[in-house]
């Protein structure tokens, strides 16, 4: 069982990292088997939260609105970090986010990492379901507020320790950190119709463009469309 890592867990706006925004940030350092030093900030979104997002997490737009902007809260974290290996639940998913997220600064953020899921995956294949909530639930560990990116790192830590006491003897190399890997997508540029699109929007709602039709992405003029579709006319 490591005694020094990082276990952390992020909530976003959605599943993919090039579309989707972190919104919530939480981890845990552990030193010599204890908890050294604890990460929990929001960060701003450029996209507004959706509903589904709110009832999952129970993070709402106000919550975060007075947030640090995304390159400021990614940057800390990524100094917190430090050479630590990584430990999640469904680690590859916060990986990639987090991946992409240092990408946009000009940064790296090559780590090892260990999936308490996949460890969850080979020793308890009689489960039904190996989310955090069952296996928390199965092994009696207490999560404060389940979706919430710090309790559930936390969660995640104890089901870490568990998880080895009970398995780490029988199969040590599925305690072994591996080498996460992300391959972060290309942005795509907004086709013609998107701007053509966004164009008459602009015009039918009597909205000032904001944005320039050469170096808008794909993702984003989505984002306005939708935006200018749910907005009145001045």
């Amino acid at each position: 069982m490591l005694k020094s890592y990082v276990c952390f867990d992020l909530e976003t706006t959605g599943l993919d990292p090039l579309y989707n925004e972190i919104i919530e940030i939480g981890a845990l350092k552990v030193r010599d088997g204890k908890v050294a030093e604890r990460f929990m900030e929001f960060i701003h979104p450029q996209e507004e939260i959706s509903p589904m997002i709110t009832n999952l997490t129970g993070i709402t737009n106000e919550m975060v609105a007075n947030a640090r902007p995304a390159d400021t809260v990614i940057s800390d974290f990524l100094e917190f970090c430090e050479d630590d290996v990584l430990i999640g639940h469904n680690v590859g998913f916060d990986y990639s986010f987090m991946k992409s997220g240092a990408s946009n600064l000009g940064l790296t953020f090559e780590k090892f990492g260990i999936d308490t899921f996949k460890i969850a995956q080979r020793t308890l294949k009689s489960l039904p379901s190996k989310s955090l909530s069952s296996l928390c639930e199965y092994y009696q560990i207490e999560n404060k507020a389940a979706h919430r990116a710090y309790y559930d790192a936390l969660a995640t830590a104890k089901l870490y320790q568990t998880l080895a006491h009970y398995f780490e003897n029988e199969d040590p190399s599925l305690f072994k950190p591996q080498q996460l890997t992300y391959k972060i997508k290309k942005v795509q540029p907004a086709t013609a119709k998107q701007v053509a699109l966004l164009q008459r929007l602009c015009s039918q709602k009597k909205k000032v463009p904001e944005w320039n039709p050469d170096t808008i992405t794909r993702s984003e003029a989505s984002r306005l469309i939708d935006s200018l579709l749910k907005s009145k006319v001045i």
